[in-house]
């Protein structure tokens, strides 16, 4: 007899059905909520460049090239023309005060220093006659009251006598009025005559002194001219180190051209060129460092030249110590100069990742998992070495400062 065979719900084909359905979904379900779903690559970890942030002192500064120049410097500029007759101290001798460094020649100069000094002294004896003339005049005006007065001192007593006679009725009154008027003639004469001298001895005195300081003025024209040709020996106006151009003998040097110079080796200045960006940060006082055989030495800016040329501008800076021993000109150093006070901060060390990011995101490993994840942060300032680091880092975290341009727009790196 047959019998009915049930038919079995839970087989073990339908459990395993079941069961892998139910991976399937829990797979699902795992890649929805747990799952990190974010893109991700492979990178080489020999390849990339990894750097800690740390917090430490930040120091705003920028490095500059500046070149060495002495701290004064006394041109030379040829006063008269000339050739070059001789050359006595050549370039990069050491020079003290008066020192004859060229002697030139102008025969045309000569000549024309003769000629003024005859005018000179030709001037100056017209100016000694006319001041004889006026001498003489006095003189003369002198004897003229001194004769006047021996008139009168002779006719005084005679009128006298005359009238003592004629009262006496002894003389005519034509002898007496004869005598009267010779007397009275020589009183009159004098009052006119002295006030002549009197107004004349002032005029004298006024034109005398012009005469004087003419005379004066014409023997320091006179002195001045017989100093030009002295131009013509160049000598050494301070102590120092003598710099030439190319010169030769017999070489023309006109009035005027510069031809050389004199440094004074005991002062040192730095000219530093900087990039325009920056002008409105820079003030005098301002410090920066460079090294210069193994030590380091400080300096200032001490002037600033707010002309930009070429994108740049220029400022001059100064030892605040003693300046290196065995600088010298022309010679160039790398300066970092500050912008501002140095400040505690979280620093993060600069690196091409910038100029893919802009500043606004880094990779940020995790030793732990072996990966690097993106994550978003907010730089301020940038020194040659760090950033400075507002948000999103701190100190230990370890940060891909390389390049980003090969990693696309991934999210996640996998370090191998």
């Amino acid at each position: 007899m047959d019998r009915k065979i049930e038919k079995k719900t839970w087989t073990p084909k339908f459990i395993g059905i079941i069961a892998g359905g139910a991976l399937l979904v829990g797979f699902v379900l795992y890649q929805l909520i747990f799952a990190d779903s974010r893109s991700s690559m492979n990178v080489n970890k020999d390849r990339i460049t990894i750097a800690t942030v740390i917090e430490g002192e930040y120091t705003d500064y920028i490095p500059v090239s500046g070149t060495i120049e002495p701290g004064e410097v006394f041109f030379l500029d040829a006063i008269e023309r000339g050739n070059i007759q001789q050359i006595v101290r050549e370039s990069g001798a050491l020079v003290d005060v008066g020192d004859t460094i060229l002697i030139l020649t102008n025969s045309n100069l000569q000549l024309d220093v003769m000629q003024r000094e005859t005018d000179l002294y030709f001037q100056i004896n017209n100016l000694r006659q006319t001041r004889l003339l006026l001498d003489q005049n006095d003189l003369s005006q002198q004897g003229q009251l001194a004769e006047i007065d021996y008139q009168i001192n002779l006719l005084k007593p005679q009128y006298e006598r005359f009238k003592e006679l004629h009262s006496k009725k002894l003389i005519s009154d034509r002898e007496l009025e004869e005598v009267k008027e010779q007397y009275e003639y020589n009183v009159k004469r004098k009052r006119l005559t002295y006030e002549s001298y009197r107004n004349d001895s002032v005029a004298r005195s006024i034109q005398k002194r012009q005469l004087r300081d003419s005379e004066s003025r014409m023997m320091q024209s006179l002195d001045g001219v017989g100093h030009i040709l002295d131009n013509l020996v160049v000598r050494a106006p301070i102590k120092g180190q003598l710099t030439t151009q190319q010169i030769e003998v017999g070489q023309s040097i006109n009035a005027g051209e510069r031809y050389g110079q004199i440094d004074i080796l005991d002062k040192f200045k730095v000219k530093v060129q900087i990039d325009e960006l920056y002008l409105p940060r820079i003030s005098t006082g301002l410090k920066g460092t460079f090294t210069f055989s193994g030590s380091s030495y400080e300096i200032e800016i001490d002037k600033i030249y707010p002309n930009v040329t070429g994108g740049r501008f220029e400022v001059d800076m100064v030892f605040t110590g003693e300046a290196p021993t065995g600088i010298r000109r022309g010679q160039t150093v790398r300066i970092g100069l500050e912008l501002g006070e140095s400040k505690q901060a979280i620093l993060l060390p600069t690196g091409g990742f910038y100029k893919d990011t802009g500043g606004n995101w880094v990779f940020v490993v995790d030793e732990a998992t072996g990966r690097a994840e993106k994550r978003n942060i907010r730089l301020n300032r940038k020194n040659p070495e760090h950033y400075e680091v507002i948000e999103g880092l701190q100190p230990g975290d370890r940060v891909i400062v390389s390049g980003y341009e090969n990693f696309g727009k991934n999210e996640v790196l996998n370090l191998k």
